[in-house]
C-alpha cells in the first residue's frame, strides 16, 4: 500500500536539493496517511498549498492532525501506539518540521511492515 522510505536518505536529499525534496516528502507523508486512514482530509498537495497560503499556520495544525491520524492507524492495526501529536505540534512551532517528517516516516515504516 505505501512504500518505506529511508529516513537518512530523505534528510540528505532534502539538504542537497535545498528543501525541494522536503516538499515532496511532506506531500508523500500526507498522502500515505490519507491512504491508510481512509478519511476525507486534504491531499498532500492541498495541505502544502494551505500551509503556504496561511504562512505556516496550517502546517502547525497539520502536524497535530497527522499525530492523531497515525495514532488511529496504529491502534486499528493493533500496533503499539503512542500519541505524539503534541510533540509534533511543539516541534512544528519551533521550526523543526524536518524532525516531524523523520518521526512520522518512522511511524509509517513501522506500519508498512
Amino acid at each position: 500500500m505505501i512504500s518505506k522510505r529511508n529516513i537518512a536518505t530523505s534528510i540528505i536529499l532534502s539538504i542537497v536539493t535545498c528543501g525541494i525534496y522536503g516538499i515532496y516528502w511532506f506531500i508523500s507523508i500526507t498522502d500515505d496517511v490519507k491512504t491508510l486512514s481512509n478519511n476525507d482530509s486534504p491531499s498532500g498537495g492541498k495541505a502544502f498549498l494551505f500551509t503556504i497560503l496561511t504562512c505556516g499556520i496550517y502546517g502547525i495544525y497539520w502536524s497535530y492532525i497527522m499525530g492523531k491520524s497515525l495514532l488511529d492507524i496504529k491502534a486499528k492495526r493493533n500496533l503499539v501506539a503512542e500519541d505524539n501529536s503534541v510533540l509534533y505540534l511543539i516541534l512544528q512551532i519551533f521550526g523543526l518540521g524536518i524532525v516531524n517528517y523523520c518521526l512520522m516516516q518512522n511511524e509509517l515504516n513501522i506500519i508498512s511492515d
